[in-house]
């Protein structure tokens, strides 16, 4: 039988300003190893810090925009639009607009605070 998820786990984040991690399929909610699916809902402003993950991160801006700077340049990533992240890829995002942001993460394996690697 299918396993019916009807409500998220909320993961603390990381960076300067409230973030709010909802996250649906992974290791904390569904003891999900292999993908994680979060809703981030980030305030205006936001950032955290740089990270280089052993995992593939996907993500789909559904409102706003997210800033993905990486060692090649800034990417701004609007709402409809994605940017995938590769593992061992320096990667920082935040959300500099006015409204913050709304979007979807999926990680390949599933996110770990382990498997991250975060600066500082």
């Amino acid at each position: 039988m299918p396993t019916h998820l009807k409500i998220p786990s909320i993961i603390r984040s990381a960076g300067n300003r409230p973030k709010t991690i909802e996250e649906f399929i992974g290791r904390v909610n569904s003891g999900t190893e292999s993908v994680s699916i979060a809703r981030m809902t980030s305030s205006p402003g936001w950032e955290e810090p740089g990270q280089r993950p052993e995992f593939t991160e996907y993500t789909l801006v559904l409102k706003g925009m997210v800033r993905v700077a990486s060692e090649n340049g800034v990417l701004d990533v609007a709402a409809g639009e994605a940017v995938i992240a590769h593992p061992g890829e320096w990667v920082k995002y935040s959300t500099p607009g006015p409204d913050g942001a709304e979007y979807v993460s999926v990680c390949l394996p599933a996110f770990s605070p382990d498997t991250v690697h975060r600066d500082g």
